[in-house]
């Protein structure tokens, strides 16, 4: 673990890093942020908007700015990130970086199942389509693994499950 103690839950969107960081926090000395809410409080407006209003490149670059920030001033966090936040250069300076893993299949599924399902499709642009969103895991899913301090399978899991197991491997891997 690097010497700021973080988590950083990286995946792909929709996997459930969200509701994961907050199980860990309910059973943890950890307290939990998320790179997108920050981002969103930063802009003073929504991922999707920001997407549409500045593009891409722009929410990297914020995200950069993000991923600077956490390295030098955020201790004993839980860190949950956005899909591609993952890119950042230092983000193994960050913290013990977990990959939560699940086939493209069981994230859709999950995302549809959820009450406000409709509400979490629109929100995440990238899963519009949903060929080039398979594609886009299909290319992200070997850099998550390769970026992986610690794997956790989600598929069919709780927030509670997963959160109980990323706590045990934390501390074996600390």
């Amino acid at each position: 673990m690097t010497q700021n103690n973080n988590i950083v839950l990286i995946g792909f969107m929709g996997v459930g890093k969200g509701s994961v960081a907050r199980e860990v926090v309910q059973h943890s000395p950890y307290i939990a942020i998320d790179t997108d809410d920050i981002i969103e409080s930063m802009e003073n407006r929504k991922i999707k908007q920001i997407f549409e209003d500045e593009g891409e490149a722009y929410f990297r670059k914020l995200e950069k700015n993000i991923a600077k920030w956490l390295q030098h001033s955020v201790q004993n966090t839980l860190i949950s990130t956005g899909g591609g936040f993952y890119k950042q250069k230092n983000i193994k300076n960050i913290g013990t970086i977990i990959f939560l893993d699940s086939p493209f299949d069981a994230i859709i599924k999950r995302i549809k199942k959820h009450p406000n399902a409709e509400k979490k499709l629109k929100k995440r642009p990238l899963l519009s389509n949903l060929k080039e969103a398979k594609k886009l895991y299909d290319e992200r899913r070997p850099e998550y693994l390769k970026l992986a301090d610690i794997v956790v399978d989600v598929t069919d899991k709780s927030a509670k499950e997963c959160s109980k197991e990323i706590l045990k491997k934390v501390k074996k891997h600390v």
